[in-house]
């Protein structure tokens, strides 16, 4: 039995997923804030995994964004405290993400992982994903902030 569990967040956890991904998470997104958060989940109420003790402290130990558009399954803010790493943690949420992917029909996630984040590229090594040096990430800030 494992000693964590996961869930899906709720609009409760807003303020807690922030203060996590600002001590555990490598790096920031443009939607690290409280209605970027609040929009995820209600759009997507599965999306969000978050990572908690199972013996019932309700502290975040770690995240997953299980993004799923229709057609393609995306990874981010995968991020596990910094004093728990090694423990399974992420391992548990990218299973969790990865079953919600196949019942959902998804064929393949993906991940967007910091070029200079070695520990983090290293966990998804450990969890079978692979870069694709093919592609380069374009993006478009699409509103001001």
């Amino acid at each position: 039995m494992s000693d964590y569990r996961i869930r899906a967040a709720t609009r409760d956890d807003t303020d807690d997923v922030l203060a996590f991904w600002a001590a555990a998470a490598e790096g920031t997104s443009i939607s690290d804030d409280r209605d970027g958060v609040a929009g995820l989940v209600a759009r997507d109420p599965d999306a969000l995994l978050i990572a908690t003790s199972a013996a019932g402290d309700s502290a975040i130990v770690g995240t997953v964004v299980a993004g799923w558009d229709g057609w393609r399954c995306h990874l981010y803010r995968l991020a596990v405290d910094p004093a728990l790493r090694r423990r399974g943690i992420g391992r548990l949420l990218l299973d969790a993400a990865e079953q919600r992917f196949v019942a959902l029909g998804g064929r393949r996630g993906d991940a967007m992982v910091l070029d200079r984040n070695t520990s983090g590229r290293a966990a998804w090594a450990a969890s079978g994903y692979r870069p694709e040096p093919h592609w380069t990430r374009w993006v478009k800030p699409l509103a001001a902030g």
